[in-house]
């Protein structure tokens, strides 16, 4: 706050006190005035050649004007002022940097600003912006993706029901242009194949892809080491780009597509808020329109859309996309067992066998199942349907029937004839009844399990009552076993007596004959 001048005839008496040769904190104890403010007035008397006794005729507006004259009013800056939108645009730019910018300025305006004013100006400039735009993305680096907090409601038309879509939002860095579309769930599928249609809407791929620790996508967040699932993964190796998640905690490290998300709820879901959709195809016709008046809508701040930005900036540094869209394909870890066969889906499909009891990966696709060892591709089968049967490529059988950690054919049926007769029959009927006897070693090896839990004579009876009934499986003996059905004979009630009418009669009760 400014200080109040003071009377002219107070500052005459400063005048004439110091003319009579007082101190100056003299003079500030008689008049009441600090010693500071004493020598100020004595100051700009000096500078004004003015002392006591002051001219004849020197009245108090002359006096002021003297001790206290008007500042200098400086002219405008003439200089011309760069074009700080389009500056900023051009900084996103890979290479440019504003010791370019301020060159290509001064060759255009040589009168112009200096290089440290320049650059004083532009932060000044820059400081007037959103604190989400000060972040610097470069053309084509980044595209930050994300779900909305929002859902958008579909109905069902047979029943009424109401669902909640889930919105899929991805942003490019440097000019903002953004993707939105609903899908039924945030499960990996849709996961995955948001991001390919999104590359698809944006006509190239960026270099990197920036995520949330959404559990789909990122399977262990951690700020140093990040686990990524393997299907994301693949997906970003098929269209040349990488997976940087978000630090956990840190929503800065995504504003771009925070703030998207929040646009697009209050641009796109709140327009749609009393429409009623009943598909989702339907809902995301709607929001597409929606999605193009958003992004052909000029910025206030840039002056600029962001449909401008992307033409400008985003689209000629994008790489392009490859000649194939993505084909979803879940990966799987599996154990090989004994029998060399990987269990897919409830269908076991064969690899080389001396990857037996190896852990590996499987790819699975809608027409064809992959496995891989330490990354080198070891076998590739058509996809079968679920029916707990094998499918077995020749190569892939071992020359003899030595088999791994010591089990063998013969030793399966050494081991199953010192259980008992029956025992070692029923194996023999289950290794004969497969195409290769190496497909039935899963069933023998845990039919003979069964002795550890349960006694020998036991497992030995169990087998028995599997061969008069026409059983071939590992799970019927230890159905047997768990029912205590091998305590008693076929036909035999729960007392002990013997009973051979069937215990329903009636035409449709299939006989055990049927089951041969």
């Amino acid at each position: 706050m400014s200080r109040e001048r003071l009377p002219m005839r107070k500052i005459r008496d400063v005048l004439r006190l110091h003319a009579d040769k007082l101190s100056k904190r003299q003079i500030a104890v008689s008049l009441r005035l600090g010693r500071t403010a004493v020598g100020d007035y004595i100051k700009r008397a000096t500078r004004a050649g003015l002392s006591w006794p002051l001219p004849a005729g020197l009245g108090d507006e002359d006096l002021e004007r003297l001790l206290f004259p008007a500042l200098r009013v400086r002219s405008p800056d003439r200089r011309p002022c760069p074009d700080w939108p389009a500056l900023h645009r051009e900084l996103r730019k890979p290479g440019v940097t504003l010791s370019l910018l301020w060159e290509e300025y001064r060759a255009l305006h040589p009168e112009g600003y200096g290089y440290s004013r320049f650059c004083d100006l532009y932060r000044a400039w820059r400081g007037t912006l959103n604190l989400t735009m000060r972040q610097a993305h470069l053309a084509g680096e980044k595209m930050f993706v994300d779900y909305a907090g929002a859902t958008a409601e579909v109905i069902d038309p047979l029943t009424g029901e109401i669902h909640q879509a889930q919105v899929f939002v991805a942003a490019l860095g440097a000019s903002s242009y953004s993707y939105a579309e609903a899908t039924w769930t945030q499960s990996l599928p849709d996961w995955i194949a948001s991001h390919c249609r999104a590359f698809a809407f944006f006509g190239g791929v960026p270099a990197q892809v920036v995520p949330d620790n959404l559990k789909s996508g990122v399977v262990k967040a951690c700020l140093y080491d990040p686990e990524i699932n393997r299907t994301f993964a693949d997906m970003a190796s098929h269209y040349a780009t990488a997976i940087v998640p978000a630090r956990p905690r840190k929503p800065r490290d995504k504003a771009k597509v925070e703030v998207a998300v929040q646009v697009v709820e209050r641009w796109i879901l709140a327009r749609l808020r009393n429409r009623r959709f009943f598909s989702l195809a339907e809902l995301n016709q709607a929001m597409a329109a929606l999605l193009d008046d958003l992004n052909r809508r000029v910025t206030r701040h840039l002056g600029a859309s962001r449909r401008q930005l992307f033409e400008e900036l985003d689209r000629p540094a994008l790489k392009p996309l490859p000649a194939e869209p993505y084909e979803y394909a879940e990966w799987k870890q599996r154990k090989a067992g004994l029998d060399y066969h990987v269990e897919v889906a409830k269908h076991y499909y064969s690899v080389p066998h001396a990857l037996a009891k190896h852990k590996l990966w499987a790819r699975i696709t809608d027409k064809s199942v992959e496995v891989f060892h330490k990354g080198k591709r070891v076998a590739c089968h058509l996809r079968a349907p679920g029916n707990r049967r094998h499918t077995t490529i020749p190569e892939h059988m071992p020359s003899s029937h030595r088999r791994y950690a010591g089990w063998t054919h013969e030793r399966i049926c050494n081991q199953a004839s010192t259980t008992g007769p029956n025992t070692a029959a029923l194996v023999q009927i289950i290794l004969k009844s497969k195409p290769h006897p190496e497909q039935g070693f899963r069933s023998c090896v845990g039919i003979l399990r069964l002795a550890k839990a349960h006694d020998a004579p036991r497992l030995e009876a169990a087998c028995e009552r599997a061969l008069e009934i026409g059983a071939r499986s590992y799970s019927s003996v230890a159905s047997i076993l768990k029912n205590n059905l091998d305590r008693r004979r076929p036909g035999q009630s729960a007392k002990g007596t013997t009973d051979h009418r069937p215990a329903i009669d009636h035409a449709n009760i299939r006989g055990s004959g049927y089951f041969h």
